[in-house]
């Protein structure tokens, strides 16, 4: 009996080690940096691994994130673990669609149409609504103001308000904690946490499960103005982008900042105007003001590609992954939208007909990615192209008195939001019916 106690146990630690080895084959084969596709050959041939199971990318990463949460009793340090949600907070639904590949060549006409939208207007600040973000499961967003005001929205309530439920009320969290507008925000990926950044150097943290809640639990004080934050996928460490040239990395439990270990030259205007994750996490990007696009290492802070005069003498104003992590997508002050591939750093396609030279507005994939959307400041339109071929496919007028400053779309869904200048409000955007 013993023996057979023995055998067994043997038997299921060889079957864990096999999971494990392909939950890293399959890691490392998407991570298209730093010789990775190489180790991956190389731990696969080792291990006796095939080299292309069918295993997600991101699952090593989810597990990894499930276990520190579990060894830190469920929770950030500082934060009860009732703030923790069920498993349905936080669980993205699978894409509505494959990554595309963007490298293949797209004849013009063969473009896909994307559903007509209409937009209502949910809320306003006291001033420009300078920024927004969805949670990564699309059931909450959040929009930040020049007013330093920070305003929570539930998405199945608006839609309950939009499909003329009188009783529904969407807002259901607001913050004032900041002394100088806000610039960003972003969703930790597990828990109901909220993080903002402004113009007061500040970097907060906010537990919307509370409903009494007003301000931060806890706050990072950097040395420069935080233009943009990212959270890490595990939500253990925090991306910041500031009037510094160079990232700023927390650890979210232990307060430390890290620096990238190599770091090229920045010009006079070196400012990071947009700090953003891939999926995985094994790579980050900046959009700086001396326009350029950097690329680092996840695990080593590495500066590891810079694509310098991305946009030529403008500044970059924001840069996205794809979801495959193969492509970024750039916005900048050259009225120009550009896809460029992280592998070889080359432009692969240009998205035209869209006039942006004022404002910090991006450009951003839709659900699926079959789209990309930004603004038009020339004449206050949404514009859409398709994200294959590059051909403008629809405009709409923003509905916005004056030309909107911000466009984010729902990472789950085909719904988006939109922000305000002039008119102070935060439209909410979804297909007609």
């Amino acid at each position: 009996m013993e023996n057979s106690g023995s055998l067994e146990q043997a038997l299921q630690e060889g079957n864990i080690l096999r999971q494990l080895n392909a939950l890293i084959v399959a890691h490392l084969r998407h991570h298209n940096l730093s010789q990775a596709c190489l180790v991956a050959s190389d731990v696969a041939s080792a291990t006796m691994t095939p080299l292309n199971v069918e295993v997600s990318p991101t699952r090593l990463l989810e597990l990894v994130a499930k276990g520190l949460a579990a060894e830190n009793n469920g929770s950030l340090r500082g934060v009860s673990s009732s703030v923790l949600l069920p498993t349905s907070y936080g669980s993205v639904t699978n894409p509505r669609t494959a990554s595309i590949d963007f490298s293949a060549t797209h004849v013009k006409g063969s473009s896909k149409t994307l559903p007509k939208h209409e937009s209502k207007q949910l809320s306003e600040h006291k001033s420009v609504v300078r920024c927004a973000r969805f949670s990564s499961d699309g059931m909450f967003f959040a929009t930040g103001g020049a007013d330093t005001s920070i305003k929570l929205f539930e998405v199945p309530k608006v839609k309950q308000m939009l499909s003329g439920d009188t009783q529904a009320r969407p807002l259901i969290r607001s913050f004032y904690d900041h002394a100088e507008p806000i610039n960003d925000l972003d969703f930790h990926a597990r828990s109901t946490i909220l993080v903002s950044s402004a113009k007061d150097n500040c970097i907060k943290f906010f537990d919307f499960s509370k409903t009494t809640a007003k301000r931060a639990f806890k706050v990072f004080q950097d040395t420069h103005n935080v233009r943009s934050v990212s959270f890490h996928p595990s939500g253990e460490f925090l991306l910041a982008g500031t009037d510094h040239a160079v990232p700023h990395l927390y650890d979210v439990n232990t307060y430390q900042c890290f620096l990238p270990s190599t770091f090229p030259d920045s010009g006079v205007n070196g400012a990071i105007n947009q700090v953003r994750y891939s999926s995985t996490g094994s790579v980050y990007v900046t959009a700086s003001k001396d326009g350029s696009i950097r690329l680092f290492d996840g695990v080593s802070a590495k500066c590891v590609r810079s694509i310098s005069s991305a946009h030529g003498k403008s500044e970059v104003t924001s840069a996205v992954f794809t979801r495959d992590q193969r492509f970024v997508l750039s916005s900048g002050k050259d009225s120009t939208v550009k896809l460029w591939e992280i592998a070889s750093g080359r432009m692969v396609k240009e998205y035209l007909g869209a006039k942006r030279l004022k404002l910090r507005s991006q450009a951003i994939f839709n659900d699926t990615e079959e789209f990309v959307i930004s603004i038009d400041e020339g004449n206050n339109e949404v514009v859409t192209w398709d994200a294959r071929t590059a051909e403008k496919v629809a405009k709409w007028p923003s509905n916005h008195n004056g030309v909107p400053r911000w466009v984010e779309h729902s990472p789950v869904e085909s719904v988006f939001v939109t922000c305000g200048t002039t008119d102070r409000s935060v439209r909410f955007w979804k297909e007609s019916v």
